[in-house]
């Protein structure tokens, strides 16, 4: 039987959270990995300003949730997930084979804050679309079509809100 070394050669600060991974290119690949900005947002957004769409904001810490990209006056609120994290239905990804039970709970408290996310905004009076990031790979004009449709949606409600003399 022999004996893994108990010293890895990390340059950056652990915090805890998360389990050492078995092999350095895993944890270089993890590391990787980004809350913001992340290519499949990049795309969207690359899409919806190809079709002249501006003014929409991005990680708006005063929306509930801090979604990806939010259209105030017509209050709309865009998730761009990625389909590891979020555990895709249409993808539906393997578990990692490692640390089973991390990451079991890690993506059960993500789908959890998902959802809470989304309660928030609704209570707050906001539609919430969410594009998959499968679906913006497979087709970046497709998902800015559904979030020209969502904003028309959202614009033809409140006009006629407004016309009913609700604010």
């Amino acid at each position: 039987m022999s004996a893994r070394p108990t010293t890895r050669s990390r340059t950056y600060l652990r915090d805890g959270r998360a389990p050492l991974p078995d092999r350095e290119a895993t944890s270089r690949v993890m590391s990787a990995n980004r809350g913001k900005n992340t290519s499949p947002e990049l795309e969207l957004r690359r899409e919806l300003r190809d079709r002249g769409l501006r003014g929409y904001r991005l990680h708006r810490r005063e929306v509930p949730g801090r979604p990806d990209v939010s259209f105030g006056p017509e209050r709309l609120a865009v998730f761009v997930n990625g389909c590891f994290w979020h555990r895709c239905p249409k993808c539906q990804l393997p578990l990692p084979r490692t640390h089973i039970e991390f990451w079991e709970r890690k993506f059960d408290a993500n789908q959890r804050r998902d959802v809470a996310k989304r309660s928030a905004l609704r209570r707050a009076g906001w539609k919430v679309l969410t594009l998959w990031e499968c679906e913006i790979r497979g087709s970046p004009a497709k998902s800015a079509d559904r979030v020209l449709a969502a904003l028309e949606a959202a614009s033809s409600r409140r006009e006629h809100l407004s016309r009913a003399g609700t604010p």
